[in-house]
């Protein structure tokens, strides 16, 4: 899924042209998000954008298929790291929901540490109040789920047309990690990356006892 990553220099630094160009796009993303939310997400155009940052649409076009992708790029990102991790993670004999998340751990440990969490609390409030970015969200979620099921199938033989098992624990590791999102952007300042791990793990680890909550009626209230 997307470029393939170009092969570090001798010392893990990427070469002199894709370090501009990653720094290209951290700007396009940073900028998007202080003009979206100082004019709002249809108060920006494009053109206004790329001249912000003193490039071009072509180039724009490189990194993002829109305003949306742009906008939404900091979770994008986690969720195309997953899919990278999943593509070489090797299997354990462990529950297939551990797998995903150990895969989704690692892409999380993989964000940059002090840029990603303010990009990510920005662009979720962004996301809250514009319906183009929440459906350019669900695609993206959808297109994910697929890939996902895919590299299942492919790589380890499950994901089958009658087997509803694989589609059902991608699932209850994207309510998981909604859920983790939600408590740690309701957290004061700008929480830590390791936080939302903390609140990821937790949530995961609540889902066997949610399958089996119970619904007994609770005692009426005291007078």
């Amino acid at each position: 899924m997307g470029n393939p990553r170009p092969s570090p220099e001798p010392g893990g630094r990427l070469p002199l042209r894709e370090r501009k160009k990653q720094r290209t796009r951290e700007a396009l993303v940073d900028t998007a998000l202080e003009l979206f939310t100082e004019r709002g997400f249809q108060g920006v155009t494009l053109d206004e954008l790329c001249d912000a940052v003193d490039t071009s649409k072509r180039t724009f076009f490189r990194h993002f298929s829109s305003k949306e992708d742009v906008a939404m790029t900091p979770l994008l990102d986690l969720w195309r790291a997953f899919l990278d991790d999943l593509e070489t993670r090797e299997p354990h004999g462990g529950p297939l929901l551990e797998l995903l998340q150990e895969a989704l751990l690692a892409a999380l440990a993989r964000m940059p540490v002090d840029q990603w969490p303010p990009r990510v609390l920005i662009s979720r409030q962004l996301a809250e109040r514009t319906p183009a970015m929440e459906a350019h969200g669900l695609r993206f979620c959808r297109d994910t789920t697929r890939t996902a099921l895919d590299i299942l199938h492919r790589r380890l033989g499950l994901a089958t047309a009658n087997d509803p098992r694989p589609r059902l624990a991608i699932d209850m590791l994207v309510a998981a990690f909604h859920c983790a999102l939600d408590t740690w952007a309701a957290l004061p300042d700008t929480p830590a990356r390791s936080t939302l791990a903390t609140h990821l793990r937790a949530a995961c680890s609540a889902l066997p006892e949610s399958l089996t909550l119970p619904t007994a009626t609770a005692p009426p209230p005291r007078s």
